[in-house]
């Protein structure tokens, strides 16, 4: 090998999710909720507000309780920048993403 890098070549960085596209909207509603199904409740209403009564919940994360649905999409991730949850509703045509409380709940959807 000449003047190469004798491990390979080197990997690309991790780059953050592109959420160009993507509307953002954080709710601080006080008081916090108090679990996942109270969060969802008012993303929801959100996400009707802002799409229309068709709006599609494609996923979430609840940081709380370590869980996100679909189930089980971000072992494939572990590596990467992007979490699984994230991952799987930008390919699948997410247009709003509401976080709750800090981070502590986020959802994305998409119009009908």
């Amino acid at each position: 090998m000449s003047g190469g890098d004798p491990a390979g070549p080197a990997c690309p960085a991790p780059r953050a999710p592109d959420l160009s596209g993507v509307e953002v909207v954080h709710l601080r509603p006080r008081p916090a909720p108090r679990d996942q199904a109270e969060a969802q409740a008012l993303a929801e209403a959100e996400a009707r507000r802002r799409l229309g009564g068709e709006a599609m919940l494609l996923s979430w994360h609840d940081r709380d309780r370590g869980l996100e649905a679909p189930a089980g999409v971000s072992e494939c991730h572990e590596a990467g920048a992007v979490p699984g949850w994230l991952d799987y509703g930008l390919h699948r045509g997410a247009r709003l993403l509401v976080d709750v409380d800090g981070g502590r709940f986020r959802f994305l959807f998409r119009g009908a």
